[in-house]
């Protein structure tokens, strides 16, 4: 069997602390629903990755008036408080590349969704944007 080489990244204190404090940014604007902030941390035209009810893949890019349109939508009204419980579990391709896989529990008006998925992080001029976003169930709001 062949041996791969030793490509991998290991990333710094400081980068791993970088990726924990752009999530935290991240989900306290989620928690408010200020979908326009959370559009300002992403690299667009933005990459979606999902699959559908039918159980097909799917994937489309999504320019900022479509994140804020559709986010708006799913987020609902803010008649309800929504918190996160996230475990992440980053892997830095390079200094400037991260995908950064997430264990989550969203609750909202009493009741817990858990959630999995993987965003695609890359940095630009010292700060993180997300630039692709993976997570089932998506797909029917991809078309």
């Amino acid at each position: 069997m062949p041996q791969l080489p030793d490509t991998g990244y290991t990333p710094t204190p400081e980068e791993l602390a970088s990726i924990e404090e752009w999530f935290a940014a991240y989900d306290a604007h989620s928690a408010k629903r200020e979908v326009e902030r959370m559009a300002d941390l992403a690299v667009f035209p933005l990459n979606l990755v999902s699959d559908d009810s039918a159980g097909n893949g799917a994937s489309a890019q999504w320019d900022r008036r479509q994140f804020v349109a559709t986010m708006t939508q799913v987020m609902g009204d803010g008649s309800d408080d929504i918190t996160f419980e996230s475990v992440r579990t980053p892997v830095f391709l390079s200094p400037a590349m991260a995908v950064v896989f997430t264990d989550s529990a969203m609750t909202t008006g009493g009741r817990t969704r858990r959630l999995r998925y993987a965003d695609v992080l890359i940095r630009r001029d010292g700060r993180w944007a997300f630039q692709t976003m993976l997570q089932g169930g998506w797909g029917d709001n991809l078309r």
